[in-house]
């Protein structure tokens, strides 16, 4: 434990999980849409598709990437097709924003989007194999620390899922409104096209 770059992991845990991304943006569209109470089943979805997710990374962190080093391609491509899909249902609800014209989307949903998360794959893999390498084969430990970024994640989700709460409260005009989601949605487009790779070929060529 002496060996861990406390200040390094503090650090990287809190950039990924407060940053824009899949997780925190479609809460934010979800908080607006339907408030807290009503969104607080998809962030508990989130919340438990990200700890097994982290239990798998940490199983799984240094052999996945050298035995099946093309599915990280895979996993970018599928991760990018369901965040896009995400942006097309919000683009679709900003037409419609009354509250409870649109189901919330559920546990299950915010579970599925861990899987198909390529964010937290790669948060996971880089975390597990670099920072957190000397608690490796310590599965308690493991546990513990997939425990706490869960933790981390709720509070990100949950904050910005307020924020999007907040938001509607003030909003009145149906024009802002709409604005509003038009702009969550561009923001998850954007954030499909980063997951799929596209900016790091374009960087590239």
């Amino acid at each position: 434990m002496d060996e861990i770059g406390w200040v390094s992991l503090v650090s990287f845990g809190l950039i990924a999980a407060f940053t824009p991304g899949p997780n925190n943006i479609s809460c934010t569209s979800m908080g607006v849409l339907h408030g807290y109470k009503k969104t607080l089943p998809y962030i508990l979805g989130i919340i438990t598709g990200f700890f097994f997710v982290m239990l798998a990374c940490a199983l799984i962190a240094n052999t996945l990437l050298t035995l099946l080093p093309s599915i990280e391609g895979v996993l970018r491509i599928a991760g990018a097709l369901y965040v896009a899909w995400l942006a097309v249902e919000t683009l679709r609800a900003s037409y419609h924003f009354e509250p409870g014209e649109q189901k919330p989307l559920g546990f299950w949903r915010g579970m599925m989007l861990q899987v198909l998360n390529p964010k937290a794959i790669v948060f996971g893999i880089a975390i597990f194999s670099t920072l957190l390498l000397p608690i490796k084969g310590q599965m308690l430990l493991q546990i513990a620390s997939a425990v706490v970024f869960s933790i981390l994640v709720f509070l990100a989700t949950s904050t910005w899922t307020l924020f999007g709460s907040a938001i509607r409260r003030k909003l009145r005009n149906a024009n802002v409104r709409r604005a509003v989601n038009i702009i969550l949605a561009v923001m998850l487009f954007y954030t499909a096209v980063e997951l799929s790779g596209l900016f790091d070929l374009v960087r590239q060529s």
